[in-house]
């Protein structure tokens, strides 16, 4: 990994959802993007790469990603953004009861849902150093956090929604005079820029992002990318249900999950 790749600021994320927002990143201290602040040997290698995985899962993990998407399309600063999708503290919440799965699950099952629904692709095997990576990123943003500490209502971005039914006729205006020059009129976005919001490479139904509570939230909190948080409640909300009646793929729950095995000796 090039040098100079840590001094990057936490607001140089990936594509995100109506523009790559670039809002000032307030990730926990001290903060990641400073290569001191890491610690040394293998553990602060593999915090690295785990945030190089959110920020670019196509380069390294090719083949568990279809959507023209990154982890940090939907976590802004590779999740440091508050009410932009963060990590902080995300860590301490797990493990969790998750009533999707109808189970409890581990981090690392949440990342693979990430893979399954939002980049509509497979699940990275779980002793990946990849999937470590991410999982030890995310740790290492969470430093300091109680065990079992409930998110920050500053940190969420999901938000109840108006009782009225969204204006389509307005989302689409607002979506063609806010969103469309970086995500384009179709929604396809544009490749290594602007994610695409909806249409064969973008996130799945069953996605965070295809909730219209979680996308006007976000949408509110964080776009457009050179405005952020200029947006009210009803212009979110009617943005998001309009991008949200266009096609996407659909998730296919028949589909079979399979991790690689491993020697005894691995363990």
């Amino acid at each position: 990994m090039p040098r100079f790749y840590w001094s990057l600021v936490a607001l140089v994320a990936g594509a995100v959802l109506a523009g790559c927002a670039n809002q000032p990143a307030q990730p926990a201290s001290p903060p990641p993007s400073q290569p001191a602040a890491l610690p040394a040997g293998a553990l602060g290698s593999s915090i690295a790469l785990g945030r190089a995985v959110i920020e670019d899962p196509h380069k390294y993990l090719p083949n568990d990603v279809k959507a023209d998407m990154s982890c940090a399309a939907c976590h802004l600063g590779a999740g440091t953004v508050p009410r932009g999708g963060t990590f902080v503290g995300t860590y301490a919440r797990f493990p969790q009861w998750n009533s999707r799965a109808k189970r409890v699950i581990a981090l690392q099952d949440r990342l693979a849902e990430c893979f399954l629904y939002s980049m509509n692709g497979k699940a990275p095997p779980y002793t990946s150093k990849e999937m470590i990576g991410m999982v030890a990123y995310i740790a290492y943003l969470s430093r300091g956090v109680p065990t079992g500490a409930a998110q920050a209502k500053s940190d969420s971005f999901i938000v109840p929604l108006p009782s009225a039914s969204p204006d389509l006729a307005h989302g689409r205006a607002l979506y063609a005079q806010k969103c469309s020059t970086c995500h384009q009129a179709n929604g396809a976005g544009i490749h290594g820029a602007f994610p695409p919001l909806w249409g064969p490479t973008s996130f799945n139904n069953g996605a965070g992002m295809a909730h219209l509570n979680r996308m006007t939230g976000f949408v509110m909190y964080n776009m457009p990318q050179n405005a952020p948080d200029t947006l009210s409640l009803q212009d979110a909300y009617d943005i998001s249900a309009w991008v949200l009646t266009h096609p996407r793929p659909r998730f296919v729950k028949t589909q079979p999950i399979v991790q690689p095995a491993q020697p005894a000796a691995f363990f």
